[in-house]
């Protein structure tokens, strides 16, 4: 079977940290000439740029998922990656609900805007989309599994946001993978398949980090059972 490359956590300009250069259109280019096969888009706390990532992305040949990196209540980082943009559309808007209600004031916090295709800007959203959520790990990976997502841990092993800095280790759960940043990784993964992304927020870091998984096909389907048979390989590996 062949094998396809991978990164599965790229920030837009939605989200208020990143970079107004990277546009889904951007990225979607970006993508391509760095050789990947499939990307996702996981803006924090909202969807609202992926369908302009999914017509990029058909535009330039690149499979897509469609998520978002939400905030449990813990402040843990959690990848939340969908197979359709309506699956994380809906997710999102649950998300944007729970929410705090902090104003964004995009002078002092980062402009937050979703565009179209064509990076045209649609919109802003008014809430700080970096904040947490009235919900707690467990609920938030409830949310996403019933939803037909992939529920995985972010960058387990970083200093801040996230499930070593916050809770001091990985509770056991239904993850579909764990995000490392480092080979080794200082946290016990115990038995769960590691995958590794860039968590680019800026386009010359896309593709930084990647993985690579074992499939037939590089759909959603085919990255599922990849991912459970642990048929990966990752780009920080030796």
């Amino acid at each position: 079977m062949p094998w396809f490359r991978a990164d599965l956590h790229l920030h837009s300009c939605l989200s208020p940290c990143g970079d107004l250069e990277c546009s889904p259109s951007a990225i979607a280019v970006t993508a391509k000439q760095r050789g990947l096969d499939l990307v996702a888009l996981a803006d924090h706390n909202s969807a609202l740029n992926c369908p302009a990532f999914a017509e990029a992305c058909r535009r330039e040949g690149v499979a897509a998922l469609y998520g978002i990196e939400a905030t449990s209540r813990e402040e843990v980082h959690l990848l939340c990656l969908f197979a359709t943009v309506e699956q994380a559309l809906d997710a999102g808007e649950l998300f944007y609900r729970a929410l705090a209600d902090v104003q964004n004031i995009p002078a002092k916090l980062g402009d937050q805007v979703y565009v179209d295709v064509d990076e045209n800007i649609l919109g802003a959203v008014e809430k700080h989309l970096v904040g947490a959520l009235d919900y707690s790990v467990d609920e938030i990976c409830e949310a996403v599994n019933s939803r037909g997502g992939l529920f995985i841990p972010a960058h387990i092993d970083r200093s801040v946001n996230s499930m070593g800095s916050q809770l001091g280790f990985l509770p056991h759960a239904p993850y579909a993978a764990v995000e490392v940043t480092r080979s080794p990784c200082p946290l016990d993964t115990h038995d769960y398949t590691r995958i590794c992304n860039s968590d680019a927020h800026f386009l010359d870091d896309i593709a930084m980090r990647w993985f690579a998984y074992e499939a037939e096909t590089v759909s959603f389907a085919a990255l599922r059972d990849a991912l459970a048979a642990k048929r990966v390989r990752l780009s920080i590996e030796s």
